[in-house]
């Protein structure tokens, strides 16, 4: 490797370490407000936090790579352009290109190494992500007492607490209500005051009560009626212990996540669109003998063709006959006749467009893979070329100018995913679309590059519309 390999390579992977970490903390945070409520007061540790976070940075890799690709190659060859190293490298025979290949080079075995990243890596990742985010879901807030409010989350156990100091230990007026046992409140403690602390490493609530009651209730098992019969026993200090097992983070099996497209690599995702595809045609193709059981004296209209004819165009299979008038009765049978083969016909076309639906959106998953990790190639086509144009580095007209594409991309993007789900254009010619688009632009911003093209200069434009005013008189 040159000399000049290596400083160009140096210039190149200082910026892109630092956008993709930038790129990255700015995707995941936007991606982890949407669960927000879901984790706060929960009291998960900054264990689980971390990995929840870690599996999802993965899941975020893909998209953050050809934004940081895109941003770290416009301030690459933006700092070279301005500081006029591009020209002193230029007049020294060096053309264009060739000052762009180790860093082209680098950016492909990236783009490889995406693809197998995103192929085989992070559908695990996101299985372990969105088992633990339903497992995070379906865990109790954490304990939290408020004052003159009953707290239910305890199972067995209705607390009160009309007081509770700001060191979050000691209790005033406890008003505790026992039903662990079934059936009623059968068991009611009211203390003066109390403490409350955990112990065995969290798995327990202690409440130690001072100088207070408790009334048991006896035969009837409630307090209801003013005749009923109850046991008081008096305290000076008495202590109990509840259990904490309801609070604990309860892991649910990962493979009951498994089939989600998210958890799938390239060759599983096959096998499904495949299998789906495959239900759709025998749907369509059982479609006439289905319906065919409504008709009484003409077979369906399925747009078929029989012995060589469409249905629409045989005969009645019975010869037709003048017939009176029908009576109310016979028009009702008929109506409701065509209101069943609506229904039915319209539930057999909804059930076919879904599975339709489904497979295409399982195909996606896959075309995805690949245009993601391309994407990364094609916006170092479109930045390098561009830092070399506008020779500005830093972080200023790079980011707006990478911002401006990354939009076009991500907008191109999503009306691909759109259209190919509901079938208006192949799947992957809607995947492929935005990267279609975006390689002409790149091999445009390549070739203005090389010609020293002042295409994004004031004077270059100010020149243009000069000599378009003088072109008009």
């Amino acid at each position: 490797m040159k000399k000049l390999d290596k400083l160009i390579l140096k210039a190149f992977f200082g910026p892109f370490i630092l956008t993709f970490a930038v790129v990255e903390f700015i995707l995941l945070t936007q991606y982890m407000l949407k669960y927000l409520d879901e984790l706060v007061g929960k009291d998960l540790g900054a264990e689980v936090f971390g990995e929840l976070l870690f599996y999802f940075s993965i899941n975020m890799a893909p998209v953050a790579l050809p934004l940081a690709v895109l941003l770290s190659s416009l301030m690459t060859f933006g700092t070279l352009g301005e500081h006029n190293e591009l020209t002193a490298i230029k007049t020294s025979g060096i053309t264009l290109t060739r000052i762009l290949r180790p860093v082209f080079i680098a950016v492909t075995l990236l783009t490889i190494g995406a693809f197998y990243f995103n192929n085989n890596i992070v559908p695990k990742a996101n299985l372990k992500a969105y088992s633990l985010l339903w497992d995070i879901r379906q865990k109790k807030p954490a304990m939290n007492f408020k004052e003159g409010a009953f707290y239910n989350g305890i199972p067995g156990y209705s607390i009160k607490v009309n007081k509770k100091l700001n060191d979050g230990q000691t209790l005033g007026e406890v008003m505790i209500y026992d039903h662990s046992k079934g059936g009623s409140n059968t068991t009611v403690i009211l203390a003066d005051s109390g403490e409350m602390y955990m112990a065995y490493n969290d798995s327990y609530l202690i409440l130690e009560l001072f100088r207070g009651n408790t009334y048991v209730a006896q035969n009837t098992g409630s307090f209801r009626n003013s005749n009923d019969q109850f046991v008081r026993q008096k305290f000076d200090e008495s202590k109990i212990i509840l259990s904490m097992a309801s609070f604990n983070l309860d892991r649910t099996r990962e493979e009951l996540f498994s089939d989600n497209k998210m958890m799938k690599n390239i060759a599983e995702l096959n096998v499904v669109t495949d299998s789906l595809r495959r239900h759709r045609d025998r749907e369509v193709q059982f479609f006439a003998p289905n319906v065919d059981p409504f008709y009484s004296y003409f077979k369906a209209d399925t747009g078929q063709v029989k012995n060589g004819r469409r249905f629409k165009d045989l005969k009645p299979l019975k010869e037709e006959k003048v017939l009176p008038a029908p009576d109310i009765e016979t028009l009702k049978l008929a109506t409701n006749k065509a209101r069943n083969i609506k229904s039915f016909t319209g539930g057999y076309v909804d059930r076919i467009k879904n599975t339709l639906r489904e497979a295409n959106n399982y195909e996606i998953e896959i075309w995805k893979k690949y245009t993601q990790s391309t994407a990364i190639l094609i916006m170092f086509l479109i930045g390098a070329p561009l830092g070399a144009i506008i020779k500005k580095g830093g972080l200023g007209v790079p980011v707006l100018i990478s911002i401006m594409f990354f939009i076009l991309m991500y907008v191109m993007s999503i009306l691909g995913e759109k259209w190919a789900r509901e079938g208006m254009v192949s799947v992957g010619a809607g995947l492929w679309a935005g990267n279609l688009i975006l390689f002409p632009i790149g091999l445009f911003f390549l070739n203005q590059a090389r010609n020293d093209s002042s295409l994004l200069e004031v004077d270059f434009w100010r020149k243009l519309m000069a000599r378009l005013r003088r072109n008009k008189l």
